[in-house]
């Protein structure tokens, strides 16, 4: 079989990251890449030694697949735009600004018959996957994210740039429907949110709080799951994973043993094989519809609007 034909849209930080792992995936072949931006461009494409364009039009016929890396405002008409041409596509978080085109690239690639992901890399961090088999009905999770300012990713707020990372993993944990939101955020460097924290009551009783900046000193990714007889931590920034267990009359402490692993890698390589062979990806464009339903809500409910 041939090798599958893929292609970068948007080759700035994140981007540029998509296109490396491509070169690295073995039943794969990085064929095009593209950016409005020439100058990154041309570094891009000649330290990969691969063709470089300006239209992302230009890829039609060229490509089997995409990654999308581009500002979120572009995701929709760029995804759109492969999808009507029969171009397998994985979409960079946040999935859309808006539900409406959110569920217009959901329809289409079902019309199409198309492998439609969306790059929640967390669901393919070692740490959260050493666990999965431990956590079972949480009680209460609390998540914190915090980094300092990243001078990227400011076309949107800290709740769709980093709390949707937690609120995916959230959904995925609870599975239960949510109840009520609570949020709160402010502005600081920008014209969005830039810190926010957000309570979520699930209808099963579980609550859920979480903390998300882009103005902090440090960088923390920790999650903690609180359930019967057992308190979980997790470190995604370090693939770390601790487990706290009720023994008698005290707690017993255990490290989980994590094959460190690169979670972007993992995903890329998973979206290959999805399209190659057919399979639902573990982030499709129907599961990361619910965690930006979600993260909407706390946006509005922070800058006072009815969502859309």
């Amino acid at each position: 079989m041939d090798k599958l034909k893929v292609g970068v849209i948007g080759v700035g930080h994140l981007g540029g990251i998509h296109a490396k792992i491509y070169k690295e995936i073995g039943n794969c072949e990085l064929v095009a890449i593209c950016d409005t931006d020439k100058k990154q461009l041309n570094a891009v494409s000649q330290s990969l030694s691969v063709p470089g364009y300006h239209n992302h039009q230009e890829l039609f016929g060229k490509v089997d697949a995409i990654s999308v890396a581009t500002p979120t405002k572009l995701h929709f008409k760029i995804a759109a735009d492969f999808l009507k041409q029969g171009i397998h596509a994985l979409v960079e978080k946040p999935f859309t600004p808006t539900l409406e085109e959110a569920d217009s690239l959901i329809n289409l690639a079902q019309e199409k018959d198309l492998i439609l992901q969306v790059g929640h890399i967390e669901r393919f961090n070692s740490a959260f996957n050493a666990t999965q088999k431990i956590i079972k009905d949480p009680k209460f999770i609390e998540c914190h994210r915090l980094s300092p300012f990243p001078n990227r990713s400011t076309d949107v707020g800290a709740v769709l740039d980093i709390m949707i990372h937690d609120i995916d993993i959230i959904l995925g944990l609870v599975n239960s429907p949510v109840d009520k939101i609570e949020s709160v955020g402010i502005n600081v460097l920008t014209p969005f949110e830039d810190i926010a924290n957000a309570r979520i009551t699930f209808k099963n009783g579980c609550v859920a709080n979480l903390t998300a900046s882009r103005i902090s000193d440090e960088v923390m990714r920790k999650i903690r799951i609180f359930q019967e007889n057992t308190y979980i931590s997790l470190d995604y920034k370090n693939a770390e994973a601790w487990v706290y267990r009720k023994a008698f009359l005290r707690i017993v402490k255990e490290n989980l043993p994590i094959e460190k692993e690169q979670p972007l890698q993992k995903e890329l390589q998973a979206f290959v094989d999805c399209v190659i062979g057919h399979i639902q990806p573990l982030v499709s464009g129907k599961v990361a519809r619910e965690a930006l339903k979600v993260a909407l809500e706390i946006q509005n409910q922070i800058w006072h609007k009815k969502i859309s």
